[in-house]
């Protein structure tokens, strides 16, 4: 037991000092995670730690996947469907097939099938490093919605694939279309189950006011997603994911206070388990890397090529999926707005960090057959994952700020243009609730005050961009009652903007995030 609390303290200190010194340090936060998960794996009561890769799998993606879901636009995410489809089931298979004859020729002892099983582990991308660099820079929506849609869904796809190759190794080789069926089976099973938890969970939302209980079923939420969907043989990401969205698009069900504190209780959750998967990679690296040099040289020249192979798989599949469809198709060019930037293209293929879930789907992989055989070449599938990840973090990882910064993006500005028009329109809508609450009460001078207020604010939005809002505390009874009428009357026209298309899904989370807010202050 102490040794534990140890461990937990260790690894705690180093997850808050390594996000501190990464700025410093002028390190992605990923990369500086990784470090000091190096470095822990030479401390005694941390060495020992024995991780159960299931707690990757299991205890950390299913909450992770779940906030993405909820800082995902889905009206993006329609928009760019083909792009996010491409990379996510196209490119996860090309990689399985690349990487699988690479294997397979660098490894001639290892099955066909165990090959691909290694091309599936390292298909999905983590897109955390990616993201981290992205959100500081104005890059383009149009990249991250598709980088952000891609890490979502390939996340499945790579581990169904994984899935599936480990049953054909340990039961022998199945017929096309049996794979067909059971892809179809794990993929539908998700998404129905996904649906439903998504429907049930947003309802009770509508019914539960207290905030602790709230938190606790949203993160029930992905674990039952999770839990149901592998129970009936589907995808858990994918149940997960469908939940998220359905339950992300019915947030405003809950109350505005409620929303805060769930807001930021998941913040800091997403912080601690992602922080958390980097230690993980770090802490596996040094005995991982010394099994590896016991195979001999062959083995880090195996896992160098297929490193290699995931990066140049990766950009030769990105430049065509990217212009020949919408040059084919011109609807399809309209509906995306264009071709795409070339840098923004140059900066997807770059962006194919691996992460924590290959490594923990590899270390998952059955120790033995069901004839009691050691599963073959697992040890090597484990090298070659983890030489993948080590080289996409520290070569991709590493140098995607420069990477942004050389290309000199330049922000389109349609996320400014729709808040600021939904600003406009917002306060049109609070400002016309006050005159006809007003013309049918008695309203104190605060009241008014108020009124002149929202004017002022709404002026200055018209004539400068950077204005902030100001809020004042009213306490009068009669004044919060005319507050709680107007932001609910702000609430609905946010919701007309969006559910009309007007208004992106990140925008109307950040515009309600600022009502939620008001409602806070004004409650003070």
């Amino acid at each position: 037991m102490l040794a534990s609390i140890q461990s937990l303290t260790a690894l705690l200190g180093a997850l808050a000092l390594a996000t501190l010194l990464a700025p410093r340090l002028r390190l992605p936060q990923p990369l500086a995670l990784a470090f000091a998960g190096m470095a822990l794996a030479f401390v005694p009561s941390v060495r020992d730690l024995d991780i159960d890769p299931q707690v990757i799998l299991v205890g950390f993606l299913p909450p992770l996947l779940y906030a993405d879901a909820f800082r995902t636009s889905w009206r993006d995410f329609r928009r760019w469907l083909r792009p996010i489809l491409m990379l996510a089931i196209g490119l996860v298979a090309l990689t399985i097939v690349t990487v699988g004859f690479v294997a397979k020729w660098m490894l001639p002892s290892l099955p066909w099938s165990v090959c691909f099983v290694l091309g599936a582990i390292v298909s999905p991308t983590d897109t955390v490093a990616a993201q981290a660099v992205i959100e500081r820079l104005r890059v383009p929506r149009r990249i991250t919605a598709i980088l952000g849609g891609e890490s979502m869904v390939n996340d499945a796809t790579g581990l169904v694939g994984v899935q599936i190759g480990v049953v054909v190794t340990l039961h022998g080789m199945v017929h096309a279309s049996t794979v067909a069926w059971q892809f179809a089976w794990v993929a539908g099973m998700g998404i129905v189950i996904g649906a439903l938890c998504g429907v049930a969970f947003s309802f009770a939302n509508r019914l539960v006011r207290d905030s602790s209980v709230l938190f606790t079923l949203s993160l029930l939420s992905p674990y039952l997603a999770y839990a149901a969907a592998d129970g009936f043989g589907g995808s858990g990401v994918l149940a997960v994911v469908v939940a998220g969205a359905i339950v992300a698009w019915r947030i405003h069900t809950i109350a505005p206070l409620t929303r805060l504190s769930l807001r930021a209780s998941w913040d800091q959750l997403a912080f601690l388990l992602n922080g958390l998967c980097f230690l993980y990679i770090g802490l596996e690296s040094p005995c991982l890397l010394h099994v590896a040099a016991g195979e001999g040289r062959s083995l880090w020249l195996a896992g160098l090529a297929v490193a290699g192979t995931v990066i140049v798989t990766r950009i030769v599949w990105c430049f065509p999926n990217a212009y020949v469809p919408l040059w084919l198709f011109p609807r399809l060019r309209a509906i995306e707005g264009g071709y795409p930037p070339l840098g923004g293209v140059v900066l997807a293929s770059w962006c194919g960090v691996r992460g924590a879930v290959s490594l923990a789907a590899a270390l998952a992989l059955p120790t033995v057959t069901p004839e009691g055989l050691p599963f073959p070449g697992r040890a090597d599938v484990t090298a070659c994952t983890l030489a993948v990840i080590l080289a996409t973090l520290f070569v991709q990882g590493a140098t995607l700020h420069p990477l942004v910064k050389l290309l000199r993006f330049r922000d389109d500005g349609t996320t400014d243009s729709e808040l600021r028009r939904a600003r406009e329109q917002v306060l049109s809508a609070g400002i016309a609730r006050l005159d006809a609450f007003c013309s049918e009460n008695s309203c104190p001078v605060a009241v008014h005050r108020y009124r002149e207020s929202m004017v002022d604010q709404l002026a200055s939005l018209r004539a400068d961009d950077d204005a902030e809002r100001q809020h004042a505390v009213h306490r009068l009874a009669v004044s919060l009652q005319v507050r709680a009428a107007v932001l609910e009357a702000q609430e609905s026209a946010l919701l007309r903007l969006r559910d009309g298309g007007q208004l992106d899904d990140l925008a109307f989370g950040a515009l309600l995030a600022e009502l939620d807010h008001a409602v806070a202050a004004a409650a003070s």
